[in-house]
């Protein structure tokens, strides 16, 4: 059975800590951390975890000697970041992992190191070749892909076009793999921009201009999406079970459901990548790093998802 390629995060956070607490429960298959030695050797010391002093690590150390400082980001938090992630990522690419899982990383940090990225997903993209990707987050009961991601509320409205929007609902089409629906093609929502879907254009025209032509082209494709649906009940419907996965438009409009089903129990996945990539759906938690406090549940929740998603 291949490993999991887990990254260590930002040093600085609480990525190290949740690690070595969420590999002393989880026995599914092998786990290799890619990231510093000493940095992992510190958390694991520190932790209060029962089987932590006896978890045998298995590193591949992409950084050494970060001279971070704990709850703070800085370059050097940001280059080990980034290191960990291209480690971890040619693995995968090169099929010696069966799945990418991250930890979370810290936008300033990776700015103070000179990175160009604002995030996993689109270093993710340009590593694997300038990938066309998207985010999808999985909870117990809402599964969310976002046409938008990081951009400001006012360039995420610029950039919802039928293209985005089309690329949005085949990408959530080509999740199926990864959703509980036991084969058959997943039934797709799309969730409208302004509110009440715009009701006829009277508060606002990206419906009628750019989302309906979108669900109405991947319709004859052969997916089964519908809508645009109001987006303040859309997802309450879909955690009814009428709809296995909303297509949402910006970051704001679908994060807030998901995690406000449970961020214990919710997954960021990239969709569109050679391999599976899935994260926890929290930060870097730097206003608790280092103090004993952080807890793993959310990385071990990602991580038997990843093992049941890529046992199938």
């Amino acid at each position: 059975m291949k490993p999991f390629a887990l990254t260590m995060g930002d040093p600085a956070g609480v990525g190290p800590e949740i690690i070595i607490d969420a590999l002393c429960e989880f026995s599914a298959r092998p786990v290799v951390v890619f990231g510093e030695r000493a940095i992992l050797e510190r958390a694991k010391l520190a932790s209060q975890h029962p089987l932590a002093q006896s978890l045998a690590l298995n590193i591949v150390e992409t950084s050494i000697h970060s001279e971070y400082v704990d709850g703070i980001a800085s370059a050097a938090s940001g280059h080990a970041s980034v290191a960990s992630i291209e480690g971890a990522t040619r693995a995968c690419m090169l099929g010696d992992c069966a799945a990418l899982i991250t930890t979370p990383i810290n936008k300033t940090a990776l700015k103070l190191a000179g990175s160009t990225f604002p995030g996993h997903t689109e270093m993710l993209a340009a590593l694997c070749g300038d990938r066309s990707v998207a985010m999808m987050f999985a909870s117990d009961a809402i599964n969310v892909m976002l046409t938008t991601i990081h951009l400001s509320l006012r360039d995420a409205i610029e950039a919802i076009t039928i293209e985005t929007v089309s690329r949005a609902i085949q990408q959530a089409h080509d999740a199926a793999p990864w959703l509980s629906i036991n084969g058959r093609k997943p039934r797709i929502a799309v969730a409208g921009l302004n509110p009440h879907a715009s009701e006829d254009g009277l508060f606002g025209t990206e419906e009628t201009l750019h989302i309906e032509p979108a669900i109405r082209a991947c319709q004859a494709r052969g997916i089964d999406v519908s809508g645009p649906y109001p987006p303040d009940t859309i997802f309450m419907r879909a955690k009814r079970g009428e709809f296995d996965i909303v297509v949402a438009m910006t970051h704001d409009h679908g994060l807030i459901a998901v995690k406000l089903d449970g961020i214990d129990h919710a997954v960021n996945v990239t969709v569109g990548l050679p391999f599976l990539r899935a994260s926890v759906d929290h930060g870097t938690a730097y206003d608790i790093a280092w103090r004993g406090v952080a807890s793993s549940k959310n990385l071990r929740h990602v991580l038997n998802w990843a093992h049941s998603a890529t046992s199938n």
